[in-house]
């Protein structure tokens, strides 16, 4: 089979953000995707930038394609405010995070559209349950043949992202232990979760193709990897990060991940060899960011190193300081060292919990609060 990669002539950051929608006044998840996409692009704003998605209490912003971090932070925040131009006439407000910390996923309607029908046909109570949001980073990269590995070796960083990002302490009203519980809902469903560590792009059209002629999938978007090729978009789509709740998270996050996929097609360029951690490995600190967030201790390499994430992180952010000054990402970059200090999403969510007696309406109000005023 023969898929075309749209190739990228530069490193180029696309990103998207799902926000939830909820009733200003219960902080329950509200149905009304459809009517608030409809007056957002009534009142001008691009139908690209404000999409549907699984669930009609769900809303995505899109950027259009951007060169810089700032870009793709100001084109979200332009859109943002849109948004709540809408949703505040109508008694909504908007939050990101992993999971809604209250909600029944039993109650949540499904989008329209053959698509999500044939979804929730096929995985039922597991796909029932996809009451999850994210935050997903594609860069650009020049050549098919960099794409599968550069897809293998990010998840040598996958504990890092997934730590830094991790928002769904909660589900269906109770503490679930994890710091990421929405990792571990996500991966339920079929094709979704850690991909196959391909290392020629012809490994993975002929994966393609054993799943098209299978039945397992009707396209590409269908295979739902944290981290995965976008041929269309001529991309590397990084689907690991929970929903981060505020514009200077996303910023962060979008910076980090954007030096990390850079580097590693640069050290192609330069014919270097990139890293890749054994598939066993990926998948114990896939579990360890889930379960334990910025607590972690993970494992570094194939000879079973530990190191704590936190620790690493630090090495890591010094050692990806040149490329954030060649992408005009430096200070973005540098604030990703300000989450553990502060206190990454599901440690703040706790904290609003125990400080009012386990009340997740309050913690949704602090949720909504956070992406109105930033942090």
């Amino acid at each position: 089979m023969r898929i075309d990669f749209q190739s990228s002539p530069r490193p180029t950051l696309g990103v998207e953000w799902e926000l939830a929608l909820v009733d200003a006044d219960t902080g329950d998840l509200v149905p009304v995707a459809a009517e608030v996409i409809a007056a957002a692009c009534d009142a001008g704003v691009e139908s690209l930038k404000v999409k549907k998605e699984l669930l009609v209490n769900t809303v995505e912003a899109v950027t259009g394609i951007c060169d810089t971090v700032a870009e793709a932070v100001d084109d979200l925040a332009g859109t943002l405010s849109s948004l709540r131009a809408v949703t505040a006439p109508m008694g909504v407000d908007m939050f990101a995070a992993g999971t809604h910390p209250f909600a029944r996923w039993e109650d949540q309607q499904v989008t329209e559209g053959d698509r999500y029908a044939t979804l929730i046909d096929r995985t039922r109570y597991w796909g029932r349950q996809m009451v999850i949001y994210g935050v997903h980073c594609h860069v650009g990269i020049g050549s098919a043949a960099k794409v599968m590995p550069i897809v293998s070796s990010m998840l040598t960083w996958y504990p890092h992202l997934q730590a830094l990002s991790a928002s769904s302490p909660f589900w269906s009203g109770q503490d679930t232990g994890y710091a990421s519980n929405r990792a571990l809902l996500f991966q339920q469903l079929p094709t979704a979760g850690l991909p196959f560590q391909f290392s020629q792009w012809s490994e993975y059209t002929a994966y393609v193709d054993d799943l098209m002629t299978t039945g397992v999938i009707d396209g590409l978007a269908d295979i739902r990897w944290d981290v995965r090729p976008s041929p269309p978009l001529g991309t590397v789509e990084v689907r690991v990060c929970d929903g981060l709740p505020t514009l200077q998270e996303v910023a962060a996050l979008t910076a980090l991940t954007h030096c990390l996929v850079v580097d590693l097609d640069r050290r192609l360029d330069d014919g270097g060899e990139l890293p890749i951690m054994p598939p066993w490995h990926v998948q114990e600190n896939k579990w360890r960011s889930a379960r334990y967030g910025l607590d972690a201790e993970i494992i570094l390499d194939a000879a079973g190193h530990e190191r704590m994430v936190v620790d690493d992180l630090h090495d890591l952010l010094e050692r990806l300081a040149p490329v954030a000054k060649q992408l005009d990402c430096v200070a973005e970059l540098d604030s990703v060292a300000d989450i553990p200090v502060r206190g990454a999403s599901y440690q703040r969510q706790r904290a609003v919990a125990e400080a009012t007696g386990g009340d997740l309406r309050a913690v949704v109000r602090s949720l909504v609060a956070e992406l109105r005023d930033g942090l």
